[in-house]
């Protein structure tokens, strides 16, 4: 596996090495002992999936503080672009975000720290997304930003996007009151 650090501290795009032959790949998604000897030593508790339709625009979500979350991300089967948002307080990067094409042809994860609001949109019917998650998902600790906010100007690649109504109320970064 090759890790790769981005101008937002935290984030980080995860390469699996793949082995194919005529047979097709193999690839190891995850390693605790790879992960804790680079210095991510995290224990996940919850596996998530979702399937998604071409169009569909999940987040920008977070679970608050004490039931805040890490999230190791990757697609299954389909494409999409997944995005970082941070909303951690005096970060040089607060109110920055990064996106990136996670395909199932591509295989590439890419690690979201406690501290960051995620979403995704699908760019292909029938997408499943799987994440691993550090803490368990605390309805009472649920939050999110609007993930139209005009002021983050984030392209979602989607034309026409399906929104959950949840989604479509949440409060845009100005008007967060951000936990972290």
């Amino acid at each position: 596996m090759k890790i790769h650090t981005l101008h937002i501290e935290g984030l980080l795009v995860i390469e699996p090495t793949i082995f194919t032959d005529s047979r097709g790949y193999f690839f190891e998604s995850f390693s605790e002992k790879w992960f804790s000897s680079r210095g991510l030593d995290y224990a996940f508790v919850q596996d998530n999936q979702s399937l998604s339709q071409k169009g569909t625009v999940r987040g920008l979500h977070f679970q608050a503080p004490p039931h805040a979350q890490g999230k190791l991300v990757r697609v299954v089967q389909g494409a999409v672009l997944d995005v970082a948002l941070d909303i951690r307080k005096g970060s040089p990067t607060y109110g920055q975000y990064f996106a990136i094409e996670l395909t199932a042809q591509n295989h590439t994860q890419f690690w979201v720290p406690p501290g960051f609001a995620h979403g995704f949109s699908t760019l292909e019917d029938n997408t499943i997304f799987q994440y691993k998650c550090t803490n368990y998902y605390n309805k009472a600790s649920e939050g999110g930003v609007l993930w139209c906010d005009p002021e983050l100007g984030i392209n979602w690649q989607v034309n026409v996007p399906i929104v959950s109504d949840k989604d479509k109320v949440l409060p845009t970064l100005a008007q967060l009151e951000t936990p972290f």
